[in-house]
């Protein structure tokens, strides 16, 4: 018997005032993704792939429609009940890294822990799970450099280990090479692949990379705010687990 979904699409629609008219940007969009799938939403620029990711992970409110995130429907609840649910279960990785200038690497991998440390116990044992995810993505070495101080495959592996730190059921990832060059890029997504495969988490990317996509086990493409398909089809050899990156990268 097959499980409930870990995410679900129902009829989402998006649209946003245009003058006196109303732009639509997401056109009844419907589909489910099971617990442990891998999935790219792909299309050209304007299509409403980030639109949808947006909604999906509860960052924004559809128009009409509904999501269902890990079972709970996410119509009617306002931002802090959405972002309860984000951080219960999400881990993002956006394509400008979106990491917090002012905090050291360490501390912007503990960001979506700190409404759940209480106490100098808990926060020394998120503080020991930061490094050692700093540590598997490479960055041992570059604990308490602040965002500045790192290249850009560096803010993005913080990035990496940031979505993981709350061992989220479902990851959205948001073009999450768009601003790496092309060896850069490779590793990061050889590291992504990994340690999903690794924690068992639901990958959700947004992109418009065929290559990439290819390494999911699905496709869902997108055209005019529309879903046109819905492919299921043999992932790519991914290789065995990415070894720590170079601190250049």
């Amino acid at each position: 018997m097959q499980s409930s979904p870990i995410l679900e699409v129902r009829r989402l629609t998006r649209g946003y005032p245009n003058g006196t008219a109303t732009l639509t940007v997401l056109n009844e969009v419907s589909f489910s993704v099971q617990s442990g799938e891998t999935c790219a939403i792909l299309g050209p620029s304007g299509s409403g792939k980030t639109t949808l990711l947006g909604l999906c992970a509860g960052l924004d409110a559809p128009s009409s429609g509904d999501v269902l995130l890990a079972g709970r429907p996410l119509a009617g609840l306002d931002e802090d009940g959405r972002a309860k649910v984000r951080n219960d279960v999400v881990g993002f990785v956006f394509q400008n890294f979106q990491l917090i200038p002012t905090l050291t690497a360490l501390e912007n991998v503990m960001v979506p822990m700190e409404l759940r440390a209480e106490g100098s116990a808990v926060r020394r044992t998120v503080e020991k799970e930061a490094g050692e995810l700093l540590q598997r993505v490479g960055l041992g070495e570059r604990l308490h450099h602040y965002p500045t101080q790192l290249s850009g495959g560096e803010q993005q592996r913080v990035a990496l280990a940031r979505a993981f730190i709350n061992k989220p059921k479902i990851l959205f990832a948001d073009e999450p090479t768009g601003n790496l060059d092309a060896d850069t890029s490779h590793r990061i997504v050889d590291l992504l692949f990994a340690m999903n495969s690794e924690w068992g988490t639901t990958l959700i990317i947004v992109t418009h990379d065929i290559e990439l996509a290819a390494r999911t086990g699905r496709i869902l493409r997108l055209r005019g705010g529309q879903l046109v398909s819905d492919e299921r089809h043999r992932m790519l050899a991914g290789g065995p687990a990415a070894p720590p990156l170079e601190a250049h990268a």
